[in-house]
């Protein structure tokens, strides 16, 4: 049975709208605004404002939930005004007191925004967040914290394993950035390109009648004779990249012999200079591979747009090179946090201490055990976890002994707590596939910077969801009540029959 109906009998005012009525409390927007610590984000976000100079600010909670709106949805800046115009749930969550249509912002503020918020924001957004889950958890679940006698004695080496607690989790990846898959062809042809335009616009203004000839239409047709062709042998490439080097470098010598006449750069804006900066770069280094016959270069750049963004080998199946930011994260109990980005590749190894450190600034403690590759168990490395008490599940250096001096059932267990680590694993995987970890959108460093920092942000906002589920107020409150009396039970009841106890023992 077909259900139907006819557009001349639906109109807007006499479509029935629920907003008179209240709002649903089991809603995902509603329980996540009364988990977040708006305060104290909004007391860092603050640090970066004025409070006495300058035009009133948008309000900072709006500007907070945007963000946690826009990474958690995966939208861009402009769908993400445009959802929290439409939706009386997201206003809620952005601290608006009424439903309106107006713009909460400008979409542009967003990229304000990222350049306020860095790494060590975010890093704060996190720490709050963990502390917020674990006091959501009955006592047992906890990380117990170490006793200030501990905390004085943390860089003693005999120091026992009692104090640790928890398992660290560690592991790299890449952020992929959104650029142009890069060849050196179409990276030459793309700056000749715009070599040209900026020839235009340099002519234009000038009072020079003939503007000499730059070959543009066969430099065109010797790239698309190329580049049309299913299989390009390397002699073809070869010569391909000799004849796009030509003519840039005529482009070059044009470009240089007009500003030397007149204004020059002072006619072309400022992002037109740093793109012939740029192109000037990546010609001497494509010039020097071709001269060399070689594929490598130190500082390669890969794209005219984002010359920071460095190829990254990580000799993954499919993808043996990826192009972005190399992060070192850290995952416990289902939060994770960056605790390295850089844009050059770099041994993730050396960078276990920091890591280490970082969880005993959010947890006051060092970790029980810790879970990771091969490449992290460096001898270094090793003697720093036992002088500090932590654990390791990974194969032992040096030659492997004949007689095996373990159970199976011990070898069951050590392959098993090892495969632990594929938790972080996991949280990559969220992170690309659900947050867009593997296309970041923003061009500036910093910007970039600061968008792979958020998704990490709100997916432990999500993981703070689900502790909430997992946790409900009332029964925290109920078992922590129950464990405080069964404790003071126990004690009387030791107290009391301590003298017989004693007793029988003199006997």
């Amino acid at each position: 049975m077909i259900n139907y109906t006819p557009q001349n009998q639906l109109s807007l005012s006499l479509f029935k709208h629920p907003f008179q009525q209240e709002l649903d409390k089991e809603n995902r927007w509603v329980k996540l605004a009364k988990l977040v610590p708006w305060d104290e984000l909004a007391t860092i976000y603050s640090q970066h404002l004025q409070s006495n100079t300058g035009r009133q600010s948008v309000n900072v909670r709006t500007v907070i939930a945007a963000l946690i709106i826009k990474h958690k949805l995966n939208l861009d800046d402009r769908g993400t005004v445009e959802m929290i115009q439409e939706n009386i749930y997201l206003q809620y969550f952005c601290g608006l007191k009424e439903f309106t249509t107006q713009r909460v912002f400008d979409p542009s503020l967003f990229v304000d925004i990222r350049k306020r918020l860095g790494g060590e924001e975010f890093d704060s957004f996190n720490k709050l967040v963990i502390e917020k889950s674990e006091q959501m958890k009955p006592y047992q679940s906890r990380i117990k914290k170490k006793n200030k006698s501990d905390d004085e004695d943390q860089n003693d080496s005999s120091s026992s394993t009692s104090s640790n607690r928890g398992t660290l989790k560690v592991d790299a990846t890449v952020a992929d950035q959104e650029i142009r898959f890069p060849t050196d062809l179409n990276l030459l042809n793309a700056g000749r390109e715009h070599l040209e335009h900026i020839i235009d616009i340099l002519y234009k203004q000038s009072e020079d009648v003939q503007k000499p000839r730059d070959y543009r239409r066969v430099a065109r047709k010797n790239y698309l004779n190329i580049s049309k062709k299913k299989r390009k042998s390397k002699k073809l490439i070869r010569k391909g990249i000799k004849a796009q080097l030509q003519y840039i470098a005529r482009d070059l010598k044009i470009i240089d012999k007009q500003t030397d006449k007149a204004k020059g750069l002072q006619i072309i804006s400022k992002r037109e200079k740093l793109l012939i900066e740029t192109i000037k770069k990546m010609y001497a280094q494509q010039k020097w591979m071709y001269e060399n016959k070689k594929n490598v270069c130190a500082n390669r750049i890969v794209s005219l747009y984002q010359p920071h963004v460095r190829p990254i080998v990580r000799g993954k199946e499919g993808r043996n090179t990826e192009f972005g930011s190399k992060i070192n994260a850290s995952e416990v109990n289902g939060f994770s946090w960056v605790n390295t980005l850089s844009w050059d590749a770099f041994n993730e190894g050396c960078d276990l201490k920091n890591q280490v450190e970082d969880y005993r600034k959010i947890f006051n403690c060092y970790p029980k055990t810790l879970l990771a590759d091969g490449i992290y168990l460096t001898r270094e490395n090793r003697k720093y976890l036992k002088a500090k008490g932590i654990k390791i599940y990974g194969k032992p250096l040096g030659r492997p002994p004949k007689q095996e001096a373990q159970t199976p059932a011990q070898k069951h267990y050590k392959k098993k707590k090892a495969a632990e680590r594929n938790h972080v694993e996991a949280k990559f995987g969220q992170a690309k596939r659900g947050y867009g970890l593997n296309n970041i959108k923003a061009r500036l460093p910093e910007t970039s910077e600061s968008w792979v920092n958020a998704i990490f942000f709100v997916m432990n906002l999500t993981q703070l969801l689900k502790v909430a589920k997992k946790y409900p107020e009332f029964f925290v409150r109920i078992l922590n009540f129950l464990q405080n009396e069964l404790i003071k039970i126990f004690f009387k009841i030791f107290l009391f029959n301590k003298p017989k106890y004693l007793a029988v023992n003199q006997d």
